[in-house]
């Protein structure tokens, strides 16, 4: 029995270790197969930075995909495609279509989703399901009557029909914004009323700083969707000083003479603001994302 005793502390100090052992070797399988998953995503980047990488004497479309430059790393050619091609200049239209698309699709959403989520009257059921109804529009189908309506209003040429229809509302975000304001308890904005706050008060003090996660989400995509349109500023824009880097990158693919290592280089470019705003935004993106559609 004293030898028995004697032996118990030993096995119970050795089996969380063994049972440590499986979990180790499952999360190492798992990291290992979520880099190679990374990597394999990450080609194109990489393939695309060896292009950019390249001399203009080096052919640039190589079979088999040449990972590395064979003479020497050519940095110049991002400065070529940054000064050269004037990319400040059109990085600089798109950033201003930004800041306006994001204001108006945010606070104009915001707006509509604050009765729908927050208020009771007649018909809100009905209007907001004629709401969604029009998601279900194509974008073709709308085309030819909006450009028919901004040209006869004298808006062709400028930057008015790119940014002006955003603070008409979205109806995706309205729907994200409306589900979820509907999570936040309703006992705060009966608590306001009681206190003497309107619903201006209630909408802008209450409900906006607890909406921020999916407020990121409409501002994220809305930034997306403006910093990569290459269709619109296409139809409404004549001037080459107002093209924005969508129909700068295009300008570049010629049908002769194209220098694809500054192709590369500018594609590059104009992924880097994308990245940033994903990287500081990721937090509050999945959040807000996962916690739409708690209360329905």
């Amino acid at each position: 029995m004293a030898q028995r005793a004697a032996e118990r502390p030993v096995v119970t100090a050795q089996s969380p270790r063994v049972r440590r052992f499986p979990r180790m070797l499952h999360a190492v399988f798992v990291y290992t197969m979520l880099t190679l998953a990374s990597l394999f995503i990450l080609l194109p980047v990489g393939w695309m930075l060896a292009a950019a990488l390249k001399p203009d004497t080096v052919p640039v479309f190589t079979f088999p995909p040449e990972w590395f430059p064979t003479e020497y790393w050519h940095w110049q050619t991002f400065r070529t495609a940054l000064f050269q091609e004037e990319f400040l200049r059109y990085a600089a239209n798109s950033g201003f279509l930004v800041v306006m698309t994001v204001l108006g699709a945010v606070l104009s959403s915001s707006l509509i989703a604050f009765p729908f989520a927050r208020l009771r009257f007649r018909g809100k059921n009905f209007l907001f399901t004629f709401l969604i109804a029009t998601m279900l529009l194509p974008a073709p189908v709308l085309l030819i009557p909006q450009f028919l309506l901004f040209y006869q209003i004298g808006w062709y040429g400028t930057y008015y029909p790119l940014w002006v229809p955003t603070f008409a509302g979205n109806a995706f975000f309205i729907f994200l914004m409306r589900q979820y304001m509907r999570s936040i308890p309703i006992e705060l904005d009966e608590a306001a009323r009681v206190d003497g706050a309107g619903y201006w008060t209630i909408y802008w003090r209450i409900i906006m700083p607890l909406c921020v996660p999916v407020l990121t989400v409409a501002a994220v995509f809305q930034f997306m969707w403006t910093w990569n349109d290459f269709f619109g500023p296409l139809i409404y824009l004549d001037d080459p000083e107002k093209f924005t880097v969508a129909l700068a990158l295009a300008r570049l693919v010629q049908r002769v003479g194209t220098e694809w290592n500054q192709v590369m280089a500018a594609n590059l470019i104009v992924m880097i603001p994308v990245l940033i705003i994903y990287f500081f935004a990721q937090d509050k993106l999945i959040g807000g994302i996962a916690n739409v559609g708690l209360k329905g």
